[in-house]
């Protein structure tokens, strides 16, 4: 499970980093021209379902939906409701033993998070923004 773990938190790593690389004013952009929401809507998305899959991973069975992150337009909100996020699985995971249902949890927010960073880069693109050094460098980009 180790790799798994290791995988998680390099994901959640670059998706800090890409927060930390934002201005609060480049949350509120969308893809004009093109059905789509915002960056902060992106990564509000991200976060409730870090939250949502934890408590899954934790109770062995879907919780619900929920997101703690109110202010989505704060790149420091932000960036607190991801470390949070990431503080929990990487405290629960140093000791967890997780069965298949927690296992496939874990593995389903690793996909959902990557997911993201797929759409992320389309914004960053459309938006005409600059990617962190960590973007760069895992995804060619």
């Amino acid at each position: 499970m180790s790799i798994i773990v290791k995988h998680i938190q390099r994901a959640f790593s670059l998706t800090r980093d890409l927060v930390e690389n934002l201005e609060d004013s480049s949350l509120k952009l969308n893809l004009a021209e093109l059905p789509s929401n915002t960056i902060a809507e992106q990564l509000w998305c991200i976060i409730g379902a870090r939250e949502s899959y934890f408590k899954a991973i934790k109770q062995g069975s879907w919780q619900g939906f929920s997101c703690s992150l109110k202010d989505a337009t704060s790149q420091q909100e932000i960036l607190s409701c991801l470390d949070s996020s990431s503080g929990s699985y990487t405290s629960y995971l140093e000791d967890a033993t997780l069965d298949d249902t927690q296992l496939n949890f874990l593995i389903d927010i690793l996909e959902h998070e990557i997911q993201h960073h797929g759409q992320l880069i389309r914004y960053v693109y459309g938006n005409k923004l600059k990617f962190p050094k960590s973007w760069n460098e895992r995804y060619t980009v």
